[in-house]
């Protein structure tokens, strides 16, 4: 047998190596992409949303396929659904979230918490819905006196904003229930059984909610848009986590490509928006939402893309003025390039970057 010279084998093994540690790189970048990792592969973004109307966007983006469409076949969408905003942001901070719709106060949490780090607002999604509801015979603020009224959770965004309320009318509450005005946080849905048992006389709460109280027999006394500059206020914004953002700036663009695609549907055919709303729901809990109550709270809502941050500052401020948190520097917490991106190649006003 003919033997190859010295040199040569050299050479075949040195090529070989290499042949093996470009094999194990490529496989290794195949691993890298699974889930919200790196690499040129399929990409996994979880999105997180709540199956109801101020999510709007989220529901009609994530029924119609249009998030699909827009993240096209080299990202994979995995929708999550929560009821709380508490929730989603703990699945952002332990890496089981990527990007979640979420409220405002939520929103100032994460950013607090994480001292600035962890997420970012990246866009806006839906303005007002928020009402107080009482009942009958309460015809202005003095009547609300030694009066039970309900909120969503002790802190949420519309307990800081009948505290605040109640506050400018006079009126004094405690974190314990205590004060003229007793605010008693519990359950949306528990919310229509105690109001129709009289165990609270009104409640400070969103869309469907206010509706339903209304449809109940309530009346309301307070639109919180009225209280708002143009009647416009943060309910619902879209949040990334920063290591996700660091990650796939081009998924990130598309997500937010989407968002806008999806308020484009909500906004221009809202009677498809709305049947789309009453069967994901229907779909997510078991149970359709009925179309004749989101009819009912559709025009409280406006669904934009502009986050509205001086809302969200001026949240923040009734907060600390109501002893419910402390001031938190919310510099940073915004980045609207992606979104000004897509509104601009759509020829339509760019958001300022706060």
């Amino acid at each position: 047998m003919r033997r190859l010279p010295l040199r040569r084998l050299v050479t075949l093994a040195t090529l070989a190596a290499l042949g093996a540690a470009t094999l194990g790189s490529t496989a290794a970048c195949g691993d890298d992409s699974e889930g919200a990792g790196g690499g040129s592969g399929p990409v996994t973004l979880r999105l997180g949303y709540f199956p109801n109307i101020t999510h709007a966007p989220a529901v009609v983006g994530v029924q119609k396929g249009i998030f699909a469409e827009k993240l096209g076949t080299n990202v994979k969408l995995d929708p999550k659904t929560f009821n709380a905003g508490p929730a989603a942001i703990e699945a952002v901070f332990s890496g089981a979230l990527d990007a979640t719709y979420i409220g405002p106060n939520p929103t100032v949490n994460a950013f607090s918490k994480s001292k600035g780090e962890a997420v970012r607002v990246i866009s806006g999604a839906a303005s007002g819905g928020v009402a107080l509801v009482v009942k009958p015979g309460i015809t202005g603020a003095q009547d609300l006196k030694g009066k039970k009224i309900a909120t969503p959770q002790l802190g949420n965004t519309q307990d800081v904003a009948i505290r605040y309320w109640l506050k400018q009318q006079g009126l004094t509450t405690t974190k314990e229930g205590g004060g003229d005005v007793k605010i008693v946080p519990q359950e949306n849905a528990q919310t229509i059984e105690t109001f129709n048992s009289g165990a609270i006389d009104g409640a400070w709460v969103p869309e469907p909610f206010v509706s339903r109280l209304v449809n109940a027999g309530g009346k309301v006394l307070v639109d919180e848009r009225d209280l708002w500059p143009d009647k416009k206020f943060v309910i619902t914004n879209l949040l990334v986590s920063t290591k996700f953002l660091k990650a796939h700036p081009d998924v990130v663009q598309k997500l937010v490509d989407g968002q806008v695609a999806a308020n484009e549907f909500v906004n221009t055919r809202p009677d498809e928006a709305q049947q789309a709303i009453s069967d994901a729901i229907g779909k997510i809990t078991g149970k359709p939402l009925d179309l004749k109550l989101i009819k009912q709270a559709w025009p409280t809502l406006e669904f934009t893309n502009d986050p509205i941050p001086s809302s969200l500052k001026a949240g923040l401020d009734h907060a600390v003025d109501v002893d419910l948190t402390e001031p938190v520097d919310l510099k940073g917490l915004y980045d609207l390039t992606y979104l000004n991106n897509a509104l601009k190649a759509q020829g339509k006003p760019e958001v300022v970057q706060p």
